[in-house]
């Protein structure tokens, strides 16, 4: 047994060793009790998953917990689109929730018994609870944080580093080491089998050579033209784990911009892997990302068509699919968020928690571009008179 006593009551654990007291975020992280929480077997304080360790740890006394200990997650497997659609699902599915959806910007916050506000991890609004619960399709994959919080650090110092024009006081959140937070953010998963018919015309170039007369002179010309055949054919494509965000609370340019993800590496879900990160619910609802869906489908099956028709030149005039066998998951992806304000505007940047890709907003300082302009300026001017005394 751990000779270190447990945390009094409403006590909070140390700070870690590069955090100060100056350093707090401008967008503090949401205060009270985590969602999910797994008490240390040795000192009782809330153990968290570490993503170096790949394992449960307990920040107070050290104690650690395998994963393999904890007790066997269902297998990863799709469930049926239609089915769901028609609130046909097996009641084991299914989960209800207290969340609050955050005024500002959208986000489904998850509360638990015992709170009653906290604030919005993405924006830090305070989001009071209310007084009913939500019907949420339950995860059925999570991909475990692969970065801790100081390599995500490192990242986004790296991207940060790289901006140019930014403010001085840009560089010294960069320097100071703020805090990030970790968010496991929703997205849905579509599997679906395609058959599509379509009607097109296949191009093959040509060239043919011609006379030309121009002030009194003849030459040839060789100029490109092309023959355009009717064609009409079949193509087929199973998708499987076409991604699509399940949240409004991030900017979809940004979700975007973390891509790619590697979604064989989606562990089947168990709350431990969310032990000291947070999650969000839903709100993208599961018709209308499949909707999203289908456009992603739908110009895969383009780019198909137009190999299939082959030639120089494709034009495609008609098509129908068939949509068949579809299924979906619900799966929660990781997520490293800090904010930044600046003139009273906060700036958001988010790090992908498995390759370290860094998407996020900057502000720019008008006083360094001014000084680029007025440099340019001065280069310019140099250039003229040296180019003037010369001639």
């Amino acid at each position: 047994m751990s000779d270190i006593p447990p945390l009094p009551p409403g006590a909070t654990p140390p700070r870690g060793p590069w955090e100060d007291e100056d350093d707090a975020v401008e967008t503090e992280a949401p205060e009270g009790n985590e969602e999910h929480r797994f008490p240390c077997d040795q000192c009782g304080s809330d153990m968290r998953f570490a993503p170096a360790e790949g394992k449960l740890i307990c920040d107070h006394c050290g104690n650690t917990r395998a994963m393999d200990m904890v007790e066997d997650a269902p297998a990863i497997r799709e469930l049926d689109y239609h089915a769901a659609l028609g609130a046909q699902l097996p009641e084991a599915e299914m989960e209800e929730i207290r969340v609050s959806s955050c005024p500002n910007c959208g986000a489904q916050v998850e509360f638990n018994e015992a709170d009653h506000a906290t604030e919005c991890p993405f924006c830090a609004t305070p989001v009071v609870a209310d007084t009913g619960t939500h019907r949420h399709i339950k995860p059925k994959g999570v991909l475990p944080f692969h970065l801790d919080e100081r390599s995500a650090h490192d990242a986004m110092n790296e991207w940060l580093g790289k901006l140019w024009f930014a403010p001085n006081g840009l560089q010294e959140y960069s320097r100071k080491g703020r805090k990030l937070d970790g968010i496991y953010v929703p997205y849905w998963t579509y599997d679906a089998e395609t058959r599509s018919r379509y009607e097109g015309q296949r191009g093959t170039v040509y060239y043919v050579n011609r006379t030309v007369t121009r002030n009194g002179q003849t030459r040839t010309v060789r100029e490109q033209r092309i023959r355009w055949t009717n064609v009409r054919g079949r193509v087929q494509r199973f998708f499987d784990d076409v991604l699509v965000l399940g949240s409004r609370s991030l900017p979809k340019s940004y979700t975007d911009g973390l891509a790619p993800w590697n979604l064989t590496m989606l562990e089947p879900y168990t709350p431990h892997f969310l032990a000291g990160f947070r999650a969000e619910g839903y709100t993208v609802q599961l018709e209308e990302g499949f909707d999203e869906a289908r456009e992603i489908m739908d110009a895969q099956i383009r780019r198909d068509i137009k190999f299939d028709i082959g030639g120089d030149r494709q034009r495609i005039s008609q098509v129908a699919t068939d949509v068949s066998d579809v299924t979906f998951k619900h799966i929660l992806l990781p997520v490293w968020m800090a904010a930044y304000k600046y003139r009273g505007k906060s700036y958001r940047f988010v790090v992908n928690g498995q390759t370290g890709r860094v998407q996020g907003e900057r502000p720019y300082s008008a006083i360094k571009i001014a000084l680029a302009v007025i440099a340019g300026l001065i280069v310019a001017a140099g250039v003229g008179y040296l180019v003037a005394m010369n001639q």
